[in-house]
């Protein structure tokens, strides 16, 4: 029998499912998937260098938060063309492994080569003793694991074996992460990046973290010592999505603000935009003392940063201090958000619910607090989550405390351990409160006002993000960056081991559970938009203040922020204690000197 010619190469990057066991799926996706744009670049590269030599090597990517993997097609296309293929699951999060288990099993049926990689097994091997059991299942099912990261080469031996029929079980490589000056960038095609809401696409120019959160799987699975891009890189990827007509961008690195290579970044942006008309706009992520760094803020904003993700987490220190995030100083966030507010940025804050010393009295006191000393304009809440390849994790597990088995649960949305002082109840009902507190009518109006009086034209898109991140929640039951444009649901891609429902049942309720979706997400609209239109048509809205958009002054200590949270006084006494040695220091310094 002659060799094929042709080898196919499917990366999928999952979802998970519902509460009823369907894929989270929708016709347009809000966050594009990084790790399918890296894997995509990283194989376009191997496939330049012909590493299969004369064999035609055909990349497909899908992202399954908005397109319907159909194995049977995809199957019977790979042996029209000679047989030849693979699966690779890109980038399987925990909550996202039971699902891309599930994909491989008829790939495996029918002699395709499957390889899984992304944080969940590499976590989960970085941080346990033992391969945890699902893991294990898996790989005695036939899916291959690959542990670290796929630059500099390292796809190619996938690849070979793939192609051979013959993967081996493990492929690691997480004891020797990358350098990624030079390497692949990432990309995605037109036709992807169609898929997401409002066109955007997705690149990474550093990884790696050192800080210590305890809940936090980065630092443990892409390392404590951070790798970063170069300039020339940015640019490269930056002029690949001009060039197809892509300009927005998510830039998933976990912190901006301690990339060494920033100024040499927005330098470079900012030149593109005025030599050669190259206007872009980023979401970026920062952390709370972004703002101490002289030009920062303003070559960000040059640059083209439009909006930025802060993770404040929380707003009373010993809640950081516990889970060891102690570069967040809380009496720095004012000053911090002023700074960004001042040039019309659009400001998202991450919030966690579930700190140890958290009630449900005190969270919904935090929240008030929030809504009225700090001039944020959206937040997004999660559930404090003992994610896999984290140390939380890694500490109940080795407590033997319980901890949800259901992997799918673990996307941050989802209660999956107990709590010190809320009962299960309690808990689940205050973060079901925490979203209608903060996003309520009055409250709506006030982030518009906010936004209007700090010179912001960008009414409607701010409008959206409003309705995405408080009707994604109230109305879907699920996290707003899990969202999207009109839900997919497919009778037949039911969890493993769920009962395939009655036709007439499945449809029906699918025809009312979205019809209804709509019908609110449209009403809401409408509301919110009148509310809009009323403030920006205001000719005295410029003149708007109140407390969160005024400057700090010699009375910022009696906010309610500093002297109604929890451990702010001692916080307050060390960082007194650090200024004063730091400025014996340089008084020593100058009196040598």
């Amino acid at each position: 029998m002659a060799e094929a010619k042709t080898f196919h190469v499917f990366f999928v990057k999952p979802t998970h499912y519902d509460d009823d066991g369907y894929p989270l799926q929708w016709r347009r996706s809000t966050i594009p998937a990084n790790s399918l744009a890296c894997l995509n670049g990283i194989a376009q590269d191997s496939i330049r260098r012909k590493v299969l030599g004369d064999v035609k090597v055909v990349i497909h990517t899908i992202d399954e938060t908005n397109t319907r993997v159909r194995p049977k097609k995809i199957i019977e296309m790979i042996e029209a063309d000679g047989g030849k293929g693979m699966l690779a699951l890109v980038g399987v999060q925990s909550n996202q492994f039971p699902r891309a288990v599930d994909l491989a099993r008829p790939f495996l049926a029918a002699g395709i080569p499957v390889c899984l990689g992304g944080f969940h097994v590499a976590g989960s091997l970085a941080m346990l003793d033992d391969i945890p059991p699902e893991i294990e299942d898996a790989s005695r099912m036939g899916i291959s694991m690959f542990v670290g990261e796929a630059e500099g080469g390292r796809l190619d031996q996938v690849l070979l074996d793939a192609h051979a029929g013959k993967l081996q079980p493990y492929y690691r490589y997480d004891a020797d992460l990358p350098n990624l000056e030079g390497s692949e960038i990432p990309f995605l095609d037109r036709a992807q990046v169609e898929k997401t809401f409002g066109l955007y696409s997705s690149f990474d120019i550093g990884r790696g973290c050192p800080f210590q959160c305890s809940f936090c799987t980065i630092i443990n699975v892409q390392g404590r010592v951070s790798r970063f891009r170069s300039a020339d890189d940015l640019e490269k990827i930056i002029r690949a999505n001009w060039a197809i007509g892509v300009d927005l961008f998510f830039v998933t690195d976990d912190n901006l603000a301690r990339n060494r290579n920033w100024e040499a970044f927005f330098d470079r942006l900012i030149l593109l935009q005025e030599t050669d008309g190259i206007k872009i706009r980023m979401q970026i992520q920062v952390d709370t003392r972004c703002h101490k760094i002289p030009g920062f803020i303003d070559k960000a904003v040059r640059a083209g940063v439009d909006q930025v993700f802060v993770g404040m987490e929380n707003i009373n220190p010993d809640n950081l201090i516990a889970v060891k995030k102690n570069q967040n100083k809380i009496i720095e966030y004012r000053e911090m958000f002023l700074e960004w507010k001042k040039r019309s940025v659009m400001i998202t804050v991450g919030y966690i619910i579930g700190f140890p010393n958290d009630t449900r009295e005190s969270i919904l006191h935090d929240v008030d607090v929030i809504k009225r000393e700090l001039p944020i304009d959206l937040i997004y809440f999660t559930n404090l989550t003992p994610l896999p390849g984290s140390e939380d994790h890694q500490r109940l597990f080795k407590q033997g405390v319980w901890m949800d088995p259901d992997l799918n649960k673990y996307d941050l949305n989802h209660r999956v351990t107990h709590h010190e002082k809320m009962s299960d109840e309690e808990w689940d009902q205050v973060y079901s409160e925490v979203w209608g507190r903060f996003y309520s009518w009055d409250h709506i109006a006030t982030i518009m006002k906010r936004m209007r009086a700090m010179g912001s034209t960008r009414k409607m898109m701010l409008l959206f993000r409003i309705l995405g991140y408080r009707n994604y929640y109230m109305v879907y039951g699920c996290h707003p960056l899990e969202g999207g444009y009109m839900r997919i649901k497919s009778r037949r891609d039911r969890r493993h081991g769920m009962k395939t429902e009655n036709p007439l049942t499945f449809y029906a309720r699918y025809a009312f559970t979205e019809g209804r979706a709509v019908v609110l997400m449209f009403r809401d609209y409408l509301r919110m938009k009148r509310i809009a239109d009323k403030i920006w048509a205001d000719p005295a809205a410029a003149e708007y203040r109140d407390l969160a958009i005024t400057p700090p002054d010699a009375d910022e200590l009696n906010l309610a922020l500093y002297s109604e949270t929890r451990g702010t006084s001692a916080e307050i006494a060390r960082m007194r204690r650090q200024e004063g040695i730091v400025r014996d220091a340089r008084a020593k310094k100058v009196e040598a000197a």
